[in-house]
């Protein structure tokens, strides 16, 4: 993990029509490192993501990757640098899933110019990283709602920026496919890629993220800081408005979750 932040959020004040939700946010995200952001439903985390992606208009202080004010750059500069995987996408037009895929290489592909093969391998392989390639042909609109969110990830993954903001990206998914791109989180990681996620699943957390933030309701920032000691029955009791024993009951086996999601041995099923 590089000591340098690719995202850098500077006194971000972020909402709707004008009006602050929250105090403003100060985070970080490094090369190399996850950042996971938890907190109850309607607090504010899709919120913040969009404004950090300039598709909600910022109400105060910066948002920079690799030192570049995004508030101020063209959208082209911005897509070169982040990919975002969105909550959830109903779909509107019958595109192929392949083609979908593609659209995470638009940045790289000139104006009036086809995708090239670099393109096409590009797509490919994010499809079969994923393990949806046997999809690559079918209309996006006629597949399953957690496929289509791998198809989301995978187009993620094509654009091959720096920084990926996910937003709950394995809210639909099974359990296998939950296993699978928790796996590729992993992989993005030990290739330097920032990766800033939000998710309802405290294991999730505990299994990938160096760092945790917790966002209570109103968008209240609680705590930030190392997965492992942000994440105690006391700060996830006042989080999510629960009983501490009861969380402290659940801890064990958040441990077994964990256990259960991670990578099979070499060799193994």
């Amino acid at each position: 993990m590089n000591g340098t932040p690719l995202l850098a959020l500077h006194a971000l004040a972020f909402g709707h029509h004008g009006r602050a939700l929250g105090a403003p946010v100060d985070l970080d995200v490094r090369a190399g490192e996850v950042v996971a952001l938890l907190g109850p439903n309607g607090c504010g985390k899709t919120t913040l993501f969009r404004t950090v992606l300039g598709l909600i208009p910022a109400l105060g202080g910066r948002v920079e990757v690799e030192g570049i004010d995004l508030l101020a750059a063209p959208r082209e500069a911005i897509a070169r640098r982040v990919a975002y995987v969105p909550q959830a996408h109903g779909g509107v037009f019958a595109y192929r899933v392949e083609d979908v895929v593609l659209m995470g290489r638009a940045v790289h592909v000139g104006a009036f110019a086809l995708p090239s093969r670099d393109d096409r391998a590009a797509a490919a392989e994010a499809l079969e990283r994923l393990g949806i390639a046997h999809l690559a042909a079918r209309p996006y609109t006629e597949i399953s709602g957690g496929e289509r969110q791998l198809v989301l990830i995978a187009r993620a993954l094509a654009q091959r920026a720096r920084v990926i903001v996910m937003d709950e990206p394995t809210a639909s998914l099974d359990f296998g496919n939950q296993r699978v791109v928790l796996r590729e989180i992993e992989a993005l990681e030990s290739r330097g890629v920032a990766v800033l996620l939000s998710t309802h699943q405290p294991e999730h957390a505990l299994r990938i993220a160096d760092r945790v933030a917790l966002m209570g309701a109103g968008a209240r920032w609680q705590a930030f800081g190392a997965a492992a000691a942000v994440m105690t029955p006391r700060t996830l009791a006042d989080l999510y408005g629960v009983p501490e024993e009861e969380v402290a009951r659940s801890v064990a086996g958040l441990a077994r979750n964990v256990a259960g999601l991670a990578r099979p041995a070499p060799g193994g099923a």
